[in-house]
């Protein structure tokens, strides 16, 4: 997370009720983050790049054994994407979740900007 702004929105809308101390909910935050690996080719983006909904996750589901289809979801708004959602369980494992899959971007194509922080 780039700014401690967003960290303390974060701990607000997801950590305050999760029953975990704010320190313990970022360290599994954090183990979370490691479980996941984002593809190569979207690690270091510097610049914006026009990419495809479903490239961006057929490249999740290659680059994380385990992950199934209906476990992710790439979302945007009218233009840009927004949030690669990827659904765990609470020991860190893949799991379904139609409910979030369901939301994917349905553009043909969608601008990725490019990463802020780590």
């Amino acid at each position: 997370m780039p700014s401690s702004g967003l960290i303390r929105y974060q701990w607000r809308k997801h950590g305050s009720c999760a029953g975990l101390s704010q320190a313990d909910y970022f360290d599994v935050l954090r183990a979370a983050r490691t479980r996941v690996a984002i593809p190569k080719e979207f690690q270091r983006l510097e610049a914006y790049r026009t990419v495809r909904a479903d490239d961006v996750e057929a490249a999740f589901l290659m680059s994380n054994q385990g992950l199934a289809k209906d476990g992710v979801a790439v979302t945007c708004d009218k233009r840009y994407l927004r949030e690669v959602r990827i659904c765990l369980t609470k020991g860190l494992e893949f799991r379904a979740c139609p409910e979030i899959d369901r939301r994917d971007c349905r553009l043909d194509k969608a601008v990725m900007p490019p990463v802020r922080g780590g």
